[in-house]
């Protein structure tokens, strides 16, 4: 399946194929909309093109398939009343070598059902259309991904100013080209950003409300009919404009019932939803914070983009409205002052929470590690206690959170710890994670305690041996030595964990061997070192 992350390919603008002058084509009939474009170029000789159609195509032929007395007929009209029935979005009709000049019967079917037709001068292959038609593809979608790209570090850069939500707002308002609204959880506007639409705030504050109490009223019965949340939301807007109400006050009442229909309100809610009113294209996006948040968008045209720009712009809103309703992020400024003041971690624990923690290392299977990234995956683990390193997301949960793999993301979990016990944890979601990209497994725990000969030690002796016995190795031979005898030994697996060359694991380990004058094959051997790395590490 394609990555939802990513915009589709955008069309292509019929002028700006015409524009290419190394092809030569030139438009005879037909509407001259600058709007029309085409998504991809198919040949075809077919009398009957329909079958072979998926809409939007600028169908190549050579008129092979037209016979003799076709002009005088209703051949051509047959032709391209079903190549526009089809979804077609232009003809181009190649001369030579069958034909010397288009059909005039082609031509004036082509003006009667709207149809751009385009002349193939006799130089110019169809294969080099198609070819035009993909180039042009690849230059609109490197921009449209630019442009995506730019948009994702704007609206992470906004959510950390001051007033974050209503700057988050403003920056996706502006790279849409509309209006942003956040819609609090009984339905009021409760910020709003961009070009609002054109009505007066009284009238569209009462078009909101309208529609808002017809959405909660009808929420049940759209569930058991079954019916589209863009549906009912036109049927909205229609009920609105009957009203007499202005276009934007039609906007505004259309985008707040689309707001109510993704709203949580039970079981098989749309998280999204879009539709069109009034000539403009709206969306809604229920945010993730489960206070009932939606972010509603309006725009004056709809490009490929702009739903992955609003889906960035929800989950960072998802996060600063989940902040908002439950004072976390006071907390968390407070907590913050009070360690740089010199307080404790155990001091400070309390503001963030109570009960146990868990530290999370997340990795990106794919794409580096940027701040959008790192507050999704803070999100889909249900914390906003999110601290991006170089290569390394992590992230501090409750305990009571059981972590899930997150599809994209390499994880390891430490073992429930307390604020004084948090570097051991981070240390051990550290290990946890290479041990997950050693074994290519999606998420690691760190193990649980369970009962043991160790037990039947004090942590004390324990950790006197273990300091007794590891003395001549450094910190890296250490690791390295933990790392492979945690691996059983494979030297592959090591390597890939520990990021280095399998030759560099074998030198390491060897010169382990040596300093502590073992046989590291020589499993009461291995036992005893790995009895003292885990108390080591304490």
């Amino acid at each position: 399946m394609p990555d939802p992350a990513v915009p589709p390919t955008p069309p292509v603008a019929l002028s700006a194929l015409l524009a290419r002058e190394d092809l030569g084509l030139r438009q005879i009939a037909g509407p001259k909309d600058t709007n029309t474009v085409i998504h991809w170029a198919h040949t075809s000789e077919m009398a009957d093109p329909y079958p072979y159609l998926l809409g939007g195509e600028l169908l190549l032929s050579a008129g092979v398939h037209v016979p003799e007395a076709a002009g005088s007929g209703t051949y051509f009209d047959d032709y391209v009343s079903r190549i526009v029935a089809a979804g077609g979005a232009a003809l181009g009709f190649g001369l030579a070598p069958v034909h010397d000049t288009v059909p005039r019967a082609l031509v004036e079917a082509c003006d009667t059902y709207e149809l751009p037709l385009l002349e193939v001068p006799p130089q110019t292959t169809f294969s080099g259309v198609a070819r035009a038609v993909w180039q042009l593809m690849a230059q609109a979608r490197h921009a449209e991904l630019r442009r995506v790209t730019e948009a994702q570090q704007s609206l992470a850069a906004a959510a950390s100013r001051p007033d974050p939500v209503r700057a988050v707002l403003r920056q996706l308002a502006q790279r849409v080209g509309g209006w942003a609204v956040l819609y609090g959880p009984e339905g009021a506007e409760s910020a709003s950003a961009g070009r609002a639409p054109d009505g007066h705030g009284q009238e569209a504050a009462s078009a909101g409300r309208a529609a808002e109490a017809t959405a909660t009223g009808r929420a049940a019965e759209i569930a058991a009919a079954g019916r589209a949340a863009e549906d009912t939301a036109a049927g909205w807007a229609a009920e609105i404009a009957a009203a007499g109400r202005k276009p934007g006050d039609v906007v505004r009442g259309a985008l707040a019932g689309l707001a109510a229909v993704v709203r949580p309100s039970g079981p098989g809610t749309p998280t999204s939803a879009t539709d069109t009113a009034a000539g403009t294209h709206l969306a809604a996006y229920a945010l993730g914070a489960g206070q009932g948040f939606v972010l509603g968008v309006a725009a004056p045209h709809r490009d490929t983009g702009d739903h992955t720009i609003a889906s960035v712009a929800a989950v960072l809103l998802s996060l600063l409205t989940g902040e908002h309703q439950s004072g976390s992020g006071a907390a968390r400024s407070s907590a913050l002052v009070r360690l740089l003041l010199g307080a404790e971690p155990e001091e400070v624990a309390p503001l963030l929470g109570s009960g146990g923690w868990l530290v999370v290392h997340g990795s990106p299977d794919t794409q580096p590690c940027d701040p959008v990234a790192a507050a999704a995956l803070g999100a889909a683990l249900g914390s906003p206690l999110v601290d991006l390193a170089r290569d390394v997301v992590r992230v501090l949960v409750p305990a009571d959170r059981e972590p899930a793999p997150q599809p994209g993301w390499t994880l390891g979990v430490s073992a429930p710890a307390t604020a004084r016990d948090w570097p051991a944890a981070d240390t051990q979601a550290a290990r946890a994670l290479s041990r997950a990209r050693a074994t290519r497994a999606p998420l690691h725990r760190h193990g649980t305690h369970r009962p043991a000969l160790t037990d039947l030690l004090s942590p004390g002796e324990a950790e006197a041996h273990a300091r007794a016995l590891l003395a001549p190795l450094t910190p890296p031979l250490a690791e390295t030595l933990r790392t492979w005898l945690s691996l059983h030994g494979s030297w592959d697996r090591t390597a890939v964990a520990l990021a280095v060359h399998r030759n560099t694991v074998r030198q390491r380990v060897a010169r382990c061997a040596a300093l502590l004058g073992t046989d590291l094959d020589d499993p009461d051997v291995r036992m005893e070192l790995w009895f003292a790395l885990r108390h080591g590490e304490r």
